[in-house]
């Protein structure tokens, strides 16, 4: 049996969220990237760390096709994503409907990708160094949520039978 798609239930206030988070992102590493930021440094990792001279060599030769391919693949979670025409603020009782995100099996690993580079980006601005941190007042509740999600997905990949986790 071939599997054309997995399906996860998310909540309409969820993949809202999700998709605003996918655009923030999208502006942080698109076209007008801030090579200093030290979130763009935690997606670009240093092989190197004792050989300052080899790691800018790696970084100068690698850094932009990896950004574009997280791009690339950040496009195509967005584009799976839902519009946002309306604000968290307006959804007409059915913010915590359950409802199917449908990812095809051919975006899945884009999905795990873009997933991860959010939880990469996210741990680097709130100073998260393990999945132990705790924050404070629920600062670190995005970054746990969005672990849940990559943990959901990976799940259903896996028995959905797809052959993409292994």
């Amino acid at each position: 049996m071939t599997v054309d798609a997995i399906v996860v239930a998310i909540t309409a206030i969820e993949e809202h969220h999700l998709a605003q988070l996918v655009d923030e992102f999208l502006e942080l590493i698109g076209a007008s990237r801030d090579l200093a930021d030290p979130a763009i440094a935690r997606l670009t990792p240093n092989p190197y760390p004792d050989d300052a001279d080899a790691a800018g060599d790696f970084a100068d030769a690698t850094r932009d096709d990896l950004l574009d391919r997280r791009l690339s693949d950040a496009r195509r979670v967005r584009a799976s994503l839902g519009d946002l025409d309306h604000d968290s603020e307006s959804f007409a009782g059915g913010t915590l409907s359950p409802k199917e995100l449908v990812v095809p099996v051919e975006l899945v690993d884009a999905w795990l990708r873009t997933l991860t580079a959010l939880r990469l980006v996210i741990a680097t601005r709130l100073g998260i160094v393990s999945d132990e941190d705790s924050g404070v007042n629920g600062s670190h509740d995005v970054y746990d949520w969005l672990g849940y999600r990559l943990e959901l997905l990976i799940q259903a990949a896996d028995e959905a039978g797809t052959g993409l986790i292994r």
